[in-house]
């Protein structure tokens, strides 16, 4: 069984890939392949010009990964956590570096204190501070803003967004499909170990078509409403019974708003709302992957 097979990756310097797919598509694996960390049993790639199998030694000088979990030691202050990185990578004035990631990711005032006393998202932005201690040309970020708070996440966000724009490479894997969505230049989704699907963040939304809503007066002619939707949009309408809405992703770039509203007029079906709307990212995802298990259904079969 191969966790990553057929995994065919181009991120262009300076911008952020986002690497998605469902628990188990092999992001991870991927990620400790690229970061050296896993040796590849065939296949070639290129980490800022350099032979990932041939000279590992010269991809890890150019290279930061944060993890999934962070991986700073608690019984150390925060300031020597970043020292001892930076000793570890040789870098000059230790301390000055230090002091500089910390004032970057607002943990000046908390720099004496040992890291077991801090919060979850003071972890994790610690740990990304750990990882641009040598300003790597590539970043490799596993995940790096599960479990936080929307405060530690937006701070994490604004970091990667001036690390770009300082000319670092990011490839990003994250559920968060928000996150990719804000932050991500292009989008690799990844299933069975290889990558499915690539493109922007609009090229993926535009590869459903768009989304279509109706909120009905009675929850009785909701089933009614869904035929409606079956029939505009070829697609299997989803139900969200606590608000009496249906919706259904539709293809047919020809449909309107006041078609759909005619329709269901003519149908009997009474409205309190309707929307057609382009989709969101998790919207894409979704139909995407149902799309790749329909798929493996059909082989099985």
């Amino acid at each position: 069984m191969h966790a990553v097979r057929g995994l065919d990756l181009a991120v262009a310097e300076g911008t952020v890939c986002g690497v998605l797919g469902p628990n188990g598509a092999g992001k991870t694996t991927a990620v400790r392949l690229l970061t050296t960390l896993l040796r590849p049993d065939a296949g070639s790639a290129r980490i800022a010009g350099h032979d990932l199998v041939r000279e590992p030694a010269a991809v890890r000088r150019r290279i930061g990964v944060t993890g999934q979990y962070a991986s700073v030691d608690g019984d150390l202050t925060g300031r020597e956590n970043l020292q001892l990185f930076a000793r570890l990578h040789r870098v000059r004035a230790p301390g000055q570096r230090a002091d500089e990631l910390l004032e970057r990711f607002g943990l000046a005032e908390a720099a004496g204190r040992a890291a077991s006393t801090y919060s979850g998202g003071m972890r994790r932005r610690l740990d990304l501070a750990a990882s641009l201690i040598r300003r790597p040309e590539v970043l490799f970020l596993d995940e790096p803003t599960t479990g936080l708070d929307p405060a530690s996440r937006n701070l994490i966000w604004t970091a990667v967004r001036e690390l770009t724009s300082d000319g670092t490479t990011v490839l990003l894997t994250t559920q968060y499909l928000e996150e990719a969505d804000q932050l991500a230049d292009d989008i690799a989704l990844v299933d069975r170990g290889r990558v499915a699907h690539t493109g922007s963040p609009a090229q993926f939304k535009g590869l459903i078509g768009a989304y279509v809503e109706v909120v009905v007066a009675d929850a009785d002619v909701l089933v009614k409403a869904a035929g409606v939707l079956d029939q505009l949009t070829g697609a299997e309408p989803s139900f969200d019974r606590e608000r009496n809405a249906v919706g259904a992703v539709t293809r047919d770039r020809t449909l309107t708003l006041p078609r759909l509203v005619r329709e269901l007029d003519t149908a009997g079906v009474p409205l309190l709302d309707a929307a057609l709307r382009p989709p969101t990212l998790d919207e894409a995802f979704l139909r995407l992957t149902e799309n790749n298990t329909e798929d493996d259904k059909e082989h099985a079969a």
